[in-house]
This record gives structure tokens, sequence and C-alpha cells, in this order.
């Protein structure tokens, strides 16, 4: 068992990224407004995608190289539009994921004994931005990759455990019937179902940071070879299915039909989410679940932060045939001071914040698949490592249907 966990990695790595709005907001929001009627997008878009995510360790390990060098093969007008896709929602997407985190802190740890210094309030959101970002950067730069691994084995289990449990006991605890019966919302909804699979399980993007992440743990462990990288990230891609199956449950089962709106601001949201769970399990998991709650937003935070500065300094040294020393944490205050700057000016919209990122990805989402597929069965490859029959026909559906999606939505606006 604990060889097993050793090897384990970059798929957990995955699962804490993907584990966030994604789950936390989007399918706790589609439960509450749609009870179990948006199954169909759920299970459909994580199919759809399982190819083009699956293909980041698996062109790593097959190929010893990272997707950014395997987008340079292609072409450095591949690479240069990625540079540019990156650049231009890396700022949109930390900003949504840090002010979830900060708010569920803000709550969680203030809410019976808020702190009061002066004039200055302890429990705010905006402190607990600045606070968190600061000590994400401390451990990107101080542990790298290696104190990433271990704090996301802990994490991820954590809240797998407890999200099951309070699935289970929201279930016995609810007196509604429950509908399996799928729909296909009104236009009015439109956008929010675009943005929902925008970001289930998480962007395409992320096969990119998870090729990175393969590599790192290479380094680390010889052992962590291609087909333990597959394992590995079909352990991470189950856990996030899993898990968006139970935020969608618990929002379905809680609020569904209940006449409760849910909030669009982030403390609203974060408060809602926290009672929803005491709810299900009683006043005595509060703790328990704030903190599971907390540790799921903080693990993508985290993750989001080190990934975006490792992408841009691995892109930038290809795009540029040089390498600038400390490049990554020059990122890294890019990203930081970025991340600020959108956050003080959209702190109080929580809901266009996300709306904006998911909607961003889900849009970007055809560029990623049809690159990764391309390089995946390219000569760049081992034969034994392109895909299978099978999987060529799931990654031509799952193409059709992103680009398919992504043309619908851009005709209704």
């Amino acid at each position: 068992m604990l060889n097993t966990l050793k090897k384990l990695g970059p798929g957990l790595l995955f699962a804490g990224a993907a584990i966030g709005v994604s789950h936390l907001v989007q399918s706790t929001r589609a439960g509450a407004n749609f009870g179990f009627g948006l199954l169909w997008a759920l299970l459909l878009v994580n199919i759809f995608k399982y190819p083009f995510f699956q293909y980041g360790p698996r062109y790593a390990m097959a190929t010893g190289e990272s997707l950014i060098d395997g987008y340079k093969r292609l072409g450095k007008g591949v690479l240069a539009a990625y540079f540019l896709l990156t650049f231009a929602t890396m700022f949109t997407i930390q900003t949504a994921v840090t002010i979830v985190t900060a708010s569920l802190a803000s709550y969680v740890i203030f809410e019976f004994n808020p702190l009061v210094i002066g004039n200055l309030s302890i429990n705010s959101v905006q402190i607990w931005t600045v606070i968190l970002l600061g000590i994400c950067a401390a451990i990107l730069v101080l542990g790298r990759y290696k104190l990433l691994d271990i704090l996301m084995k802990v994490i991820v289990l954590t809240l797998t455990v407890t999200t099951i449990i309070a699935v289970m006991a929201s279930g016995l605890n609810s007196e509604s019937t429950i509908n399996l019966s799928q729909i296909f919302p009104e236009k009015s909804s439109w956008v929010f179902l675009i943005a929902f699979m925008g970001w289930m399980p998480a962007p395409l993007d992320i096969s990119i940071w998870h090729s990175l992440w393969s590599i790192e743990k290479h380094k680390d462990n010889k052992a962590f070879n291609t087909n333990t990288a597959l394992f590995d990230f079909n352990i991470g891609y189950i856990t996030t299915i899993i898990l968006g199956l139970g935020f969608l449950t618990l929002g379905a089962l809680v609020f569904y039909n209940t006449g409760e709106t849910l909030s669009t601001s982030a403390s609203g949201f974060s408060s809602q989410l926290i009672q929803m769970y005491t709810d299900s399990l009683g006043n005595w998991t509060y703790a328990i679940i704030g903190l599971a709650a907390f540790t799921t937003m903080f693990s993508t935070t985290l993750t989001t932060f080190d990934a975006s500065p490792r992408v841009m300094e691995r892109t930038t040294s290809i795009l540029s045939n040089s390498r600038l020393p400390k490049s990554y944490n020059i990122w890294l205050s890019i990203l930081f001071i970025g991340t600020l700057i959108i956050f003080f000016f959209l702190s109080a919209e929580l809901g266009t914040l996300v709306k904006t990122a998911t909607v961003l990805s889900f849009l970007t989402a055809p560029f990623y698949a049809i690159v990764n597929y391309k390089l995946m069965s390219s000569k760049h490859v081992p034969k034994h490592w392109h895909p299978k029959t099978s999987m060529h026909i799931l990654s031509w559906l799952g193409i059709i249907f992103l680009i398919g999606f992504g043309v619908w939505y851009l005709t209704i606006l």
C-alpha cells in the first residue's frame, strides 16, 4: 500500500487542481438549480475530455519531454498560441480559485470569533487573499514539487472520505424524492451550462501542467514510468468524477426545490457551502467539514499557482531559445500581482468571475484537444504509445463535442 502511494503523485496533483471551483461551486450550483437534470452534462464532458487529459502524462513518459516541448515540435506558431492563451486566462483562473479559498478561510476560522486590530478586520476576504497567496508563494519557492506531492496525497484523501460521508448522510436525511430525469436547460441558463462544462473536471490546459509534473515525479522516482503514470492519472481522474457527482448530489439533495438561492458572492456562497455539510452531518462536524472544504480550495489555489509560472517559464525559454535565471520566481511574482489587481476590482462578483473563467476555458478547449491528439498520434511519439482505435474514436468524438458546443454557444451570444 505504501509503495503504491509513493508511486502516485501527478495524478493527485491533477485531482487537487481539478477539485475546486468546478466541484465546490459549479457542481453544487448545478445540483441546486437543476437537481440531477444536468447529470448527462457532467458525465459526457468527463468522458469526452478524458483522452486529452490522459495524453499529458502519456506523452511525457513516452518521450521524456513535456507537452510544451511537443507543441514546439508541431511548429513555433502552436507554442506561441499556447503562450497567448495561457497569458490571457491565467490571472482570471487564479483569481477565481483564490477568492473562494480566501472566503472559506475567513468564514471557517473567524465566523464565531472575528478578530479586529484597530480598524482592520483580520477576517476580511481581501486580507486572506494576500495571506494565502503569500503562503503559496513561500511553499513553492522553498519546497517546489516535493512538498506539493506530499501535501496533495493527504488533502485529496481527506476530501474524498469526507465528501462520501456527507453524501451518504444527506441521502439518509433527505425527504425529497430523487428524480433522475435529464433536462436541457432553458435559454437563460445556457451560459451556466457552458461554464459548468468548461471546468468539469478541469480546463484542458491542465494536461500540460500534468506533463510537467510527471517529468518532475520521474526525476524523484525512476520507477515512475509510462504505465505507472497512466495508472496514477486514472486514479486522479476517477476521483474527480466521483467527487463531481458527490457535490452535484449534495446540491440536489440539500438545495433543490427548497426556494433557497445560492449566493453569487464569495463570502455568501462559502457560508452556504459549510452550512450544507453541517445540515447533513450535524453541527459537531463544522470544524472537520470546514477544514476539508478549505483544504480542497487551498490545494487548487496552490497547484494553479505553481503550474502557471512553471509552464510560462518553460514556454518563454523555448520561444526565446534562452533561459532567464530565476524565471519561475519572476512569473510567480507576475501572477501574484496580476491576481491581486483583478481581485480588488472584482472581489464582490464571484459569479461573474467564475463564469468568465469557465467560459473562456470551454471555448479554448478545442485548441488543446486537437493539438494534444495530433501530437500523441505523430511521429514524435513511439508507435507503441500511439492511441489505440478506441482512443482514436473517443478523441474524434470529443473534438466534435467540444467544437459543437463552442460554436453553438458563440451563435447564441
